[in-house]
């Protein structure tokens, strides 16, 4: 135990090789806590095995700020299945944090996991803040990662890479929601960098998809087409799955998205993989309200069973 703690302590662990020259450029000692010290690092390692006819958080690893609630079971059709709730002990992430969430749902497995609240992104002077995300999902596993909307805010640069394995005959839920700042403020693209990446692979190494987004406002227009335009909101849902198929899938998300009045579509992922959803709008409600009716199609669709109200604290 003593040796795998120190592995997830060890720099190599929650280090991002090779980050994006737009971001990784703003590298610079820091004048207050250097990257790597306490409260600089958040690690949260969690893994669910199939138990006594549930799915049981069977591993657990987490270092502040990140941390975990204890599962919850609160959906009378699905009572085998947790709820978690990933939280920060900080404010947001801040110049030199490196965070690394690794998230492990075995085989026949079934979880929800979510955030607590938006991930803001703070003002940097100095260096920025990354954030690494493993997803595994093993033979007939069921995975739904749906965070909280990403807030970059004036001044910030981040980098977040996100992979998802997911066995051929597993399945995965995936949302990554951004704003174009705070919104309330009229702050928009004020950010100095933003930058994600996400990636499916299969258990042997295979791409499936790739999914690269390089906003840097300073060096070249973030607002135009195929960008963000005038919305204020981005959000993409990825579901991969064998139990429908991928035309079908897709068809169905569309008809969803055009029913929102939000600009979007929706589209298979390559070798019947499953489908993936792009909308854009002017502010969290809509997005937000459309994205839940998303996941509760692909999760009828899925598992047969509607989305429950999501509870948080």
């Amino acid at each position: 135990m003593l040796a795998e703690r120190l592995d997830r302590l060890a720099a190599g662990h929650y280090t991002i090789p090779s980050v994006p020259e737009e971001v990784a450029r703003h590298a610079q000692a820091l004048d207050t806590l250097q990257v790597g010290t306490s409260g600089k690092v958040g690690v949260l390692d969690l893994t669910f095995e199939r138990r006594g006819g549930r799915t049981e958080l069977t591993g657990h690893y987490q270092k502040t700020p990140l941390q975990i609630m204890r599962p919850l079971y609160y959906d009378p059709a699905r009572p085998d299945l947790p709820y978690v709730i990933v939280m920060s002990a900080g404010a947001g992430v801040l110049q030199g944090d490196r965070y690394r969430l690794d998230v492990t749902c075995g085989a026949d497995a079934a979880v929800h996991v979510t955030t607590q609240t938006a991930t803001k992104v703070y003002r940097m002077e100095q260096d920025y803040g990354t954030q690494l995300v493993h997803l595994t999902v093993g033979p007939g596993g069921y995975l739904e990662y749906l965070p909280d909307p990403l807030i970059p805010f004036a001044g910030s640069r981040y980098y977040q890479r996100t992979h998802l394995t997911c066995d051929p005959g597993g399945s995965a839920i995936l949302a990554e929601t951004m704003l174009a700042g705070r919104l309330a403020r009229g702050e928009r693209h004020a950010y100095t960098a933003c930058c994600t990446d996400l990636a499916v692979h299969r258990p042997g190494g295979t791409l499936v998809c790739a999914d690269p987004l390089r906003l840097v406002p300073g060096r070249a227009p973030v607002t135009g087409p195929a960008m963000f335009g005038d919305h204020g909101v981005l959000s993409t849902l990825y579901v991969v799955t064998p139990a429908v198929e991928a035309g079908a899938l897709a068809d169905a998300l569309h008809e969803v998205v055009a029913g929102s009045g939000l600009a979007g579509g929706a589209s298979t992922l390559p070798d019947g993989a499953g489908a993936w959803v792009r909308l854009l709008g002017p502010e969290s409600p809509p997005v937000q309200a459309t994205l839940d009716r998303l996941w509760d199609l692909a999760r009828r669709l899925i598992v047969g069973h509607p989305a429950p109200d999501r509870r948080k604290p």
